[in-house]
């Protein structure tokens, strides 16, 4: 297989679930951030309708609560230590599927999760392009650990390469990540409402642990990011970019988090470039020499401001508490 060049070897993509950026850090210093919305309970009362339909009657139906520092005490060091970015935004207005989709592929045939009673042409897979696929054209390396919408891509269903969420921990810690890799929260520790928050975080932080005790961070970054927005409320309007069939609005979906961990993040930098999803893709085909996959990441940002790969390397996380 071909070694990446470059001072990045290895990047890793953590994908939690269902919260907004003013939810977690709504009251992190100097964010654009709401801080005074209600405490949440953790783990979450409910788990809140947060398809298209809810998505655009968010104005009043979104639930106005926030988490603190001592929920998503990890979160928090990282943002502290290394990037955090406020102007980050979920892809899809809408829920999991289609955000996940966008993730591997700057892509989503659906708006919402399918359905067993959509019409067929809606319904997984889809014959669509891909990062991973790309990546193994190129003879490069790409794992999914725990990620479903991989199986919802025609090319990457029953790939050896769909393996299990412990795996990343295990793979990581022995030194031996691909190229890029999709990693998941498993049922419980996703974050997902009603799971726990703390408990979820923790198990990021964990896997960030693994990085480093595999001695991979001198050549990694890591991206943790939020699906969709989980039907909180988020103060900031996402920018219009791109309709769906029925004209409402497609892309942007709501603010989430999205933290960057490496030797070359910014440290203690609050980025307030408008980022998505799509720049992850961008990222990776950036790093690793790839063309785009089509017009979004084509036209998409490479995260580029939360990185200076001319300062003396960041020393990795201090163990998860």
């Amino acid at each position: 297989m071909r070694k990446p060049t470059g001072p990045i070897q290895h990047v890793v993509i953590i994908v939690k679930e269902n919260h907004t950026f003013d939810n977690y850090f709504g009251r992190f210093p100097g964010v654009d951030g709401d801080p005074n919305l209600a405490p949440a309970s953790d783990p979450p009362s409910s788990d809140h309708p947060h398809e298209h339909a809810a998505w655009l009657k968010r104005a009043t139906g979104a639930a106005r609560e926030q988490y603190a520092q001592a929920n998503i005490p990890n979160y928090w060091r990282y943002a502290q230590r290394y990037t955090l970015c406020d102007r980050y935004f979920t892809e899809v207005a809408g829920p999991s599927t289609p955000n996940h989709l966008m993730l591997i592929a700057a892509n989503s045939p659906i708006i919402d999760n399918p359905h067993y009673r959509d019409p067929i042409r809606d319904q997984p897979p889809f014959d669509i392009a891909s990062l991973p696929a790309k990546l193994a054209k190129a003879g490069l390396t790409w794992r999914n650990y725990g990620g479903y919408a991989h199986g919802y891509i025609t090319a990457l269903k029953g790939s050896k390469n769909n393996l299990s969420a412990d795996r990343f921990a295990k793979d990581a810690a022995a030194g031996k990540l691909p190229a890029v890799s999709w990693v998941y929260g498993p049922t419980g520790l996703s974050e997902h409402p009603v799971e726990p928050v703390k408990a979820g975080q923790r198990w990021t932080a964990d896997q960030v642990d693994a990085v480093v005790k595999g001695g991979l961070w001198a050549n990694t970054v890591i991206f943790i990011t939020w699906d969709d927005w989980g039907g909180w409320y988020d103060h900031v309007t996402p920018p219009l970019v791109e309709k769906w069939t029925d004209g409402t609005q497609f892309r942007y979906g709501s603010r989430v988090g999205c933290l960057v961990l490496s030797p070359y993040a910014r440290t203690g930098y609050i980025s307030h470039t408008q980022h998505s999803h799509v720049s992850l893709v961008k990222f990776c085909e950036k790093t690793f020499g790839l063309q785009p996959i089509n017009a979004r990441d084509r036209a998409a940002d490479d995260m580029s401001d939360c990185f200076d790969f001319r300062q003396k390397p960041l020393s990795p996380p201090p163990p998860a508490i």
